[in-house]
């Protein structure tokens, strides 16, 4: 099984911003960890702060991974042509949120994502991106 993940803007700062709202762990020292306890899963990681080449990413994986989990950050809720992506592929997408977007500023509320996602998690931290991982796993 091959699932990607991409990460949006500013999640390269992982560990150092808002430590209150996302923890003190990088990412990178996150995604080690998940390849230790899916050893079978084979896992591609892709961040950028670049709106087009998340769109980019989205269309290449999304017609060779077999999911795709998505945390587009700050463009969840701006960028029609992330929304556009993710119908555009047959790969399935989990959308998925650190935080709690529910519990923050009104803007987070709204997802150009989720109409087209296999489903959306959010709020779990960083746990988050593992299930993902078992709603992939439980569909094979």
């Amino acid at each position: 099984m091959k699932i990607a993940i991409i990460n949006g803007p500013n999640l390269n700062l992982l560990g150092k911003r808002e430590p209150d709202v996302y923890g003190n762990t990088t990412f990178e020292s996150y995604f080690e960890n998940l390849k230790k306890v899916y050893p079978t899963i084979e896992f591609e990681y892709f961040q950028s702060n670049i709106e087009g080449e998340i769109i980019s990413k989205i269309q290449e994986f999304g017609f060779s991974a077999d999911g795709i989990i998505l945390n587009a950050a700050a463009y969840t809720h701006t960028s029609v042509g992330i929304g556009d992506a993710v119908k555009a592929v047959p790969a399935p997408i989990v959308e998925v949120h650190i935080s709690n977007v529910y519990q923050r500023e009104d803007f987070r509320h709204e997802s150009h994502i989720s109409a087209h996602a296999m489903g959306v998690i959010v709020g779990f931290g960083l746990m988050g991106y593992e299930l993902a991982v078992r709603s992939f796993m439980d569909k094979t």
